[in-house]
Parts: structure tokens; C-alpha cells; sequence
């Protein structure tokens, strides 16, 4: 009955009773027919008021007390009813928000044992990110189930506490359950939520010639704030089952006065490339900024975020901003676990913000993947039930295909993290060395959970290759990661790389050795708990000048990191190779060439054309200034991408890969005061305008 439109009939309850109290009769109760719906997932947004049956007195309609602080049974009509907003947390479980914008919850009364539970009018909920409790169920939200007793009505299940709700509180027997009708009412208050600011729907999904339309993403964090033990470390969330206000609230809870305990974001965005050791140190042992860092103020206000070019630890991709993406054309999207252990540990230990769960990175995987998937799940109950949402996780070219062609957007799932698998270069403790066997259970395993996109090393050294050879902080994160010193060395193979190239920041931490997995000379392991402590004897090596010239990564792909890139390759997966170091680079294109299999690179250029040689894709982006002397300047880089492609003997389009939540600086605006364009800029976006494809 969850997913049919109910017909309409008379609904008999002959339930013969003794009278044990006035309102209570001897007689059957005829029930009225229930109003028309679409079942346990129909309700969503609408306006109900609601209505409960024991099957022995006449029913009554939820309504506030007096006194306003707990609802009761006792509207004999539904215009004396409280009038409640349906807003889905899940598929079937709601919210009931009143005409006062209060919420229905259960509590148990004080001193009650066992519990004894009252409906009580809640003004604000907590959540689980305040409380630090990753198992915190709020008690607002309600389980739309078919009665038990009736099959036309239904029955209302706690959420928290998995009782049932009955007319006097809440109880384990699902046959003492409340018979619940919903009677539909217009007045509500409107659940809080961002304005999509556009109308229609997709009018084209493909080409005349069976080619897909739409934009490619293949390279975005939404979860980012999954990541990094899930505390504030990057504030914000793409979506939250309690709406907007605990999405994308005030990030003072986390990031402090003032966001100066946002230690991360300070260095990223003041333009320190994380390379100041000066004032680091301070801010390390104090846990703080020493001065105003920016603005926490979120939902409704927005301040000073988001701000993808100039505040990389908030939020920039709420649903409903991806969604006018959707509208405007996307039609697909790579989603990247990421986090590192390292900035978690960092920020921990210094006791500038709590985490909820552990800083391990495949922690911060397998919440990215769960999130995702609660995110399809929660966009399809806004959407009247499975599947019924704009937004589809997809595992195959195939379901990417159709996803596409029925006008949704497909949502593939990747990795990108240092510590990939947990195969570490030094095993923290607790943790063994990976072998060929528990790599490819890793693989086996992941693949199962959605896993489609593979970045097989990220910042740092790992079992797998040399991490990407990124210079500032990163190179002190590396050491801390692995307890060796850097091996920068400068006899390099020359292919071009984003990240492995140039000055190396921390001369005194380039102690290049001659066996990558060497037993490590430092130890790291007290980091997380003593950070200061720990790092103290590498002051002198920290602050040593910078090596300038051009260095790369000593070492490339071990034999393990061969051995994945084959294993990701008989799975079918794709291989991303845009953070491989120059060696590691090298030999994953000799190995990639030689089974003629494609791969994705989304940072960086496409080694002039080998990347297509091989059928594969690089994320591009436009130039963000137009200059009137070259007119389509902005687009240069693409149309070269396509030439390079097309003379490869490749389909000619390519993806887009912004890294938004990624840390890498978002594209400013061409006009206003964020933009850096200076003069000449012509052609403003003008609002309204219509998609490409006029639909929207």
C-alpha cells in the first residue's frame, strides 16, 4: 500500500468494547472514508491537520494545549486542529512543523520509570553535529507507516525511540497504536528552506543523433564536511534531514568568534599557501587566530559565505544550488570522498575544534558514501517516493545513460584521499602493511558500496606511490604522515604534472633516501595527541630557507601501486591520475597505454594529447576575465582541448571540474568587488534568463 493511490471506501471499525470511561461506546464507530492520497510518501510539503482513533472513543484531532508547550488530542475538528507542514526528513519520515513554526516531538516526562512519553511543542531541535553524537536521532521525526488496524489509515512511528504514537503518548504495542487520518488544510507556515529561483523542467535530455545532452562535472567534494572526523573542520552541508537551519547554520559553534578557530581556512585563504611556519607555531599552540578571521554568520543571513574563491572551509554546494546547476544543464556529476588525517589530527590536537567520529580517511569515505546515498533518498521523498527525484546515483555507463535520457542528473561516486584503502606507507599502529590480497578485498568492497572513480594517492605518500609532490604545508603534512623526511630530488622526468614541480618550501625537511619504504627516522605517532610536542624537534629543520629550482618526487608507483591501477582496470572502474607524482605519472601511462584503457586526469593538462591518446578526459574550466582585444578568450582552453581531442580521434566535448568543497579556490566573479577582471569586462549575465535549452 506504501507506493498506491488509495481508493476511496468505508472504513468500519466494529470494535466492541465495555465502556470504561463517557467517551468510550459499546456501539461500532463508523470512521468517514479517508481523504484521497498517495500513500506513506504522498505527504510530503503538504498541509495537514491530524487525526487519531483508539478504536473505542471518537476520534480527535491533535491540537496545541492551552498553556502552548505540548499538544493533545482534543479538536473534535479539524478547524480547531492544530495545522501541521509535512517536510520530509526520508522516504516516509517527516517533520510536523505548526502555523507557529514549532514541531511535534515526544519526551519522556520527568522522574517517569519506565519512560512515560508527552507530545511536547519544540521551537528550535538539536542535531546531531551540535551534540558531537553521531547516533543522535532527533525526537521531531515520524515514521509514516499503514496501520496495523486499518488499512486505509495509518499508524506514526517514533523515530528516536521506535515506539509507536497513541493517543495519550507513545507505546511499544503497535496494536495500541493511534489509527491516524490526514486531513489536508491550507494554511500552514512554509518549512524554511533556499529559494531555487527558477521555473520548468529540462526540455531536452539529447541530441537528434542519440548523443546525450548536458554538462559534465567530474570533479566536486559535496560532502566535504564528512570528511575530517565530521566536526567542523569544513562547516556546512549539502543537505541536513532537519532542513536548511541545521544545513547551513552560523559556524560560530565550531569556528569561534570571530571564525578565528577555523585554523585551516585562515591559512588557506590569507594567502599563506600554509608555508608561514612564523605563524603557525602560535596559532598551533593556542588553537586560535590572533586576530578577526571572517564572518560565521549562515542560513539566512550569509555574510560572508559561501565564498568558493575566498573561504574554502564552508559549504558551497547546498542541494538547491546544485539543483539550478542541474536546470542550467548538468546532467552529470563526479562525487569525490575526500578529507586527510593529517589537518584532522592537526586541528584536534590543538584543541580548536572537536571531531564526531575518527579522522581516518576511509572513515571519511565510507560517510561520504552513506551521505550520498541518504542525499537520493531524502531528494526523492521531496519528490513523492523512490526513485521520483532528480538526482540518481548511478554505477554503470548504462544507468548513467538512461538517468540522463528521463531529463535527471547521475551522480557517480569517487575517491580521493592519501591514505586510500588504509594502505599507509608506515602503518600507525593497529594498522598492517597492505598486500596484493587486502587490496583488492579494499577494491572488491568498494566497488560494492558505489565506488566508480579511483585517485590512487593524493597529497601524501602512501603503499600505493609518492604522494603528488605539493610544496608548503603539504610537505610537513607528508612527514608527519608517513615519519619519513621529503625526497625532492631534481633529476626529473620532465612530464608536466599540477602539483610535482618547482621551489621546495622546507629545505631542511628534504632529506631525499634510497629506499621509498624504509623504515621511517622520525616518529609521528604522538602526533594527534601532543602536536606541539611532537613537531618540536623539527623546529630548526622547519625553519631552514626553501629550495628553489626545479624538484620532483624521487620515487614513483611501487609494485602494489602497479598492481591497483591493474585491479581498478579489471574492474572496470576509472582510474583518475591527475595527482600522481612525474614517475608515478610515467609509468601509469606505459601501463594504461598498453591495455588501451582510458582515464580521467580533472587537474591539469592533457600531456599533449596522450591523455586522449588513450580515450581519456581532463577536467577543464574557462578563463574567468574576457578580453576585448580576443574576443571568446575565455573559452581558449577549451577549444583547444577539443582540437587536441579531435585529433586524437576522440568524441569532441570535454568535462568541467571546478573542485568546489576541494580547497582549491573557487572562480571569482567578472564584475563586482570580488573581481579581479579590472576594465573591459562587457556582456553581464542579465536575470531572468533560459537554459540552452529553453526549458528552464
Amino acid at each position: 500500500m506504501t507506493g498506491v493511490r488509495r481508493s476511496l471506501g468505508l472504513s468500519l471499525l466494529a470494535l466492541f468494547v465495555g465502556c470504561s470511561s463517557t467517551e468510550e461506546t459499546s456501539q461500532p464507530i463508523q470512521l468517514p472514508d479517508p481523504p484521497a492520497n498517495d500513500g506513506v510518501y504522498g505527504y510530503a510539503n503538504g498541509c495537514y491537520a491530524v487525526q487519531g482513533f483508539n478504536g473505542k472513543a471518537p476520534p480527535k484531532h491533535l491540537a496545541a494545549t492551552s498553556g502552548g508547550s505540548a499538544y493533545e488530542f482534543s479538536a473534535e475538528q479539524a478547524d480547531g486542529a492544530t495545522h501541521f507542514r509535512m517536510r520530509a526528513t526520508d522516504l516516509g519520515t517527516y517533520l510536523f512543523f505548526d502555523e507557529e513554526q514549532r514541531y511535534l516531538t515526544a519526551r519522556a516526562t520527568e522522574g517517569s520509570d519506565p519512560p512515560e512519553y508527552e507530545f511536547a511543542r519544540a521551537d528550535q531541535l538539536q542535531d546531531s553535529l551540535q551534540l558531537l553524537d553521531d547516533d543522535f536521532r532527533s525526537p521531531a521525526e515520524w515514521t509514516v507507516e499503514v496501520s496495523e488496524r486499518d488499512p486505509q489509515r495509518f499508524q506514526l512511528k517514533h523515530y528516536q525511540s521506535d515506539l509507536y504514537l497513541a493517543l495519550n503518548g507513545l507505546t511499544a504495542d503497535v496494536k495500541q497504536a493511534a489509527i491516524v487520518t490526514l486531513y489536508p488544510e491550507t494554511d500552514c507556515a512554509e518549512f524554511p528552506e533556499l529559494t531555487l529561483d527558477a521555473e520548468g523542467a529540462p526540455a531536452r535530455t539529447e541530441w537528434d543523433d542519440g548523443d546525450l545532452y548536458g554538462i559534465a562535472e567530474i570533479h566536486s567534494h559535496m560532502f566535504t564536511n564528512f570528511g575530517f572526523g565530521g566536526g567542523g573542520i569544513f562547516h556546512g552541508s549539502p543537505f541536513h534531514r532537519l532542513g536548511v537551519e541545521h544545513a547551513l547554520p552560523d559556524c560560530s559553534l565550531f569556528h569561534g568568534q570571530d571564525g578565528r578557530r577555523d585554523i585551516v581556512g585562515y591559512f588557506y585563504d590569507h594567502g599563506s599557501g600554509l608555508g608561514d611556519i612564523s605563524s603557525l607555531i602560535p596559532i598551533i599552540t593556542k588553537g586560535e587566530v590572533p586576530e578577526f578571521n571572517h564572518d560565521t554568520a549562515g542560513y539566512p543571513d550569509f555574510t560572508g559565505w559561501p565564498n568558493s574563491w575566498n573561504s574554502s572551509t564552508h559549504q558551497t554546494m547546498y542541494y538547491r544550488w546544485l539543483q539550478r546547476a542541474y536546470l542550467g544543464g548538468m546532467r552529470l556529476i563526479v562525487n569525490l570522498a575526500t578529507g586527510n588525517s593529517v589537518l584532522c589530527d592537526l586541528v584536534r590536537g590543538t584543541g580548536a575544534q572537536e571531531v564526531r567520529y575518527s579522522c581516518n580517511d576511509m572513515v571519511s569515505v565510507e560517510r561520504t558514501v552513506e551521505e550520498t546515498r541518504n542525499l537520493e533518498r531524502y531528494i526523492d521523498a521531496q519528490s513523492g517516493g523512490p526513485g521520483k527525484g532528480w538526482f540518481h546515483v548511478v554505477e554503470t555507463p548504462a544507468e548513467a545513460r538512461e538517468t540522463i535520457k528521463e531529463g535527471k542528473l547521475a551522480v557517480v561516486m569517487g575517491i580521493e584521499i592519501s591514505n586510500l584503502f588504509d594502505c599507509f606507507l608506515t602503518p600507525p599502529e593497529g594498522f598492517d602493511a597492505c598486500t596484493e590480497e587486502s587490496m583488492n578485498a579494499q577494491l572488491d568492497k568498494y566497488q560494492e558500496l558505489g565506488i566508480r572513480v579511483v585517485f590512487p594517492v593524493h597529497k601524501y605518500d602512501n603503499g600505493f606511490s609518492a604522494g603528488d609532490g605539493s610544496s608548503g604545508i603539504i610537505e610537513l603534512g607528508n612527514v608527519i604522515n608517513s615519519g619519513h623526511y621529503a625526497s625532492f630530488v631534481q633529476d626529473c622526468p620532465g612530464i608536466d604534472t599540477t602539483f610535482d614541480h618547482g621551489s621546495v618550501t622546507f629545505g631542511g625537511l628534504n632529506k631525499p633516501r634510497d629506499v621509498y619504504d624504509a623504515d621511517p627516522p622520525l616518529d609521528m605517532s604522538g602526533f594527534a595527541d601532543n602536536v606541539v610536542g611532537t613537531l618540536l624537534p623539527l623546529l630548526g629543520a622547519i625553519q631552514e630557507p626553501g629550495l628553489d629550482g626545479e624538484y620532483c618526487q624521487r620515487f614513483g608507483l611501487t609494485p602494489l601501486g602497479e598492481k591497483l591501477i591493474q585491479g581498478i582496470m579489471k574492474r572496470g572502474l576509472i582510474p583518475d591520475i591527475a595527482h600522481l607524482p612525474q614517475r608515478s605519472l610515467e609509468r601509469a601511462y606505459e601501463l594504461l597505454e598498453a591495455a588501451g584503457y582510458p582515464a580521467t586526469k580533472t587537474h591539469g593538462g592533457s600531456n599533449d594529447g596522450r591523455l586522449y591518446g588513450i580515450g581519456g578526459m581532463r577536467g577543464a574550466d574557462f578563463g574567468r576575465c574576457a578580453d576585448p582585444a580576443d574576443p571568446g578568450n575565455m573559452a581558449n582552453g577549451l577549444r583547444s582541448s577539443i582540437q587536441e581531442q579531435i585529433m586524437n580521434g576522440r568524441y569532441p566535448a570535454e568535462g568541467l571540474s571546478f573542485d568546489l568543497n576541494g580547497f582549491a579556490g573557487g572562480p571569482r566573479p567578472r564584475f563586482g568587488p570580488d573581481s579581479k577582471c579590472g576594465d573591459g569586462q562587457e556582456d553581464p549575465i542579465t536575470y531572468p534568463f533560459k537554459s540552452f535549452d529553453g526549458g528552464v
